[in-house]
């Protein structure tokens, strides 16, 4: 896979987040200013304060939440959809999951700015960016300014790969035509979002970015902060950010990704999977920086985590992943060969779900060549050069 990586090992200088900036230096942006949050439970400063506490404390006038997937709270599971929430902040809650992705002039009618402050973990399918999207084009719609705090990406910023989204294929799943793991910020990405005009709007969002301090595109999370604070319900601690996006691409499959146990993400398998034979499979393939062990689990529904995941209550046999080094460890490759194999292990077991698996690939070839028993150099090249296509586009907007 295309990709580039040299991880600091040394701890430096502390990261300031977007946050701390606007709260130390840019205060008199939003001060006597009807001001909107797009935040959920992770949106905190470097030092671990909820934002909102500290724009309270700091006498800012807060008139609205605006909650992505997952809720306010970061309560609700994949998907389930979300309702305006209560809070004890006496601030309505609206939701941009579910019925209403992007803020409509209703919600917006008391609002003179948005600040914008989600943890994304820089995955194109993690929907956060998607709610950035919309929240800019509302933005613009509205005429309304956007102040995006800038955050760390947990993978980094050197570190992409293909597949890049097709446009038949655009979905909240996949906002706009970036690689699948794109090796950008929050901020970075709203840059390309508007500036490559793929926000439609008869205007051009008014937007600032408030940038971090002494964050380095080799920084992976466990570089400059120890602590993790969950962006969302299954993604629990910066390993299962690390593996995500090489086995949330199960989730377009008959394949359990391991929602429904204690460590999604983490283990894979089905009822029909023989772990020993997958496990020698794998290895044959070189598959670098993890270590994999056999195991048996059983889903359970977990309400606020999974609700009905795959194989409820059935005996499932597969891998457990852990990562042995961060840096040799290349997520697409591991989930492209992992499907690979499943496929030709199991070709009267395994399935794709076409639509689901082709709208998180953002390319139903990836599906086709597998279906084909292409070989894998083939299928690994053709994701090659859809990354080496989009980071001609992405390297414009890089801030660091």
């Amino acid at each position: 896979m295309f990709s580039l990586s040299c991880s600091s090992q040394v701890k430096l200088d502390k990261v300031f987040y977007g946050s701390d900036v606007l709260i130390s230096e840019n205060l008199d942006l939003i001060k006597n200013k009807k001001t909107g949050l797009v935040i959920n439970q992770a949106s905190v400063l470097s030092n671990g304060t909820f934002l909102l506490d500290t724009l309270e404390s700091l006498g800012i006038y807060i008139t609205a939440i605006f909650s992505p997937e997952h809720g306010f709270f970061g309560k609700f599971s994949a998907g389930e959809n979300v309702e305006n929430e209560n809070n004890k902040y006496e601030v309505k809650i609206f939701s941009l999951y579910g019925k209403t992705n992007k803020p409509t002039p209703e919600m917006l009618a008391n609002v003179d700015v948005i600040i914008f402050d989600l943890q994304d973990v820089g995955v194109r399918f993690y929907t956060y960016i998607s709610t950035l999207f919309y929240v800019l084009q509302s933005a613009a719609e509205n005429n309304k300014h956007v102040i995006i705090l800038d955050r760390p990406n947990p993978l980094g910023g050197i570190k992409f790969s293909g597949p890049v989204l097709q446009n038949n294929l655009k979905s909240f799943i996949g906002i706009a035509p970036i690689g699948m793991i794109h090796g950008m910020t929050i901020g970075e990405l709203a840059n390309l979002f508007v500036n490559e005009n793929y926000i439609i709007s008869k205007k051009k969002p008014r937007f600032e970015i408030i940038k971090m301090k002494n964050w380095n595109r080799d920084f992976f999370w466990d570089d400059f902060n120890s602590d993790w604070n969950a962006p969302s319900p299954n993604i629990q601690d910066f390993e299962t950010a690390l593996i995500y996006p090489a086995t949330c691409l199960l989730e377009g499959t008959n394949i359990s990704e391991g929602r429904g146990t204690e460590h999604p993400f983490k283990i894979i398998g089905a009822p029909f999977i023989n772990s020993g034979n997958l496990i020698k499979e794998l290895n044959y393939n070189r598959l670098d920086g993890c270590e994999l062990k056999e195991i048996d689990f059983k889903p359970n529904s977990l309400p606020g985590k999974a609700e009905n995941p795959k194989f409820e209550n059935q005996l499932c046999s597969g891998i457990e992943i852990h990562i042995t080094d961060k840096n040799k460890f290349n997520q697409l490759d591991f989930g492209i060969k992992l499907l690979i194999i499943l496929h030709k292990l199991y070709p009267d077991d395994f399935k794709f779900i076409n639509n689901q698996f082709d709208h998180l690939t953002g390319d139903k070839k990836i599906r086709e060549m597998i279906e084909e028993n292409e070989n894998t150099d083939s299928i690994i090249e053709y994701i090659d050069k859809q990354s080496e296509k989009f980071n001609t586009t992405r390297k414009k907007y890089l801030l660091y």
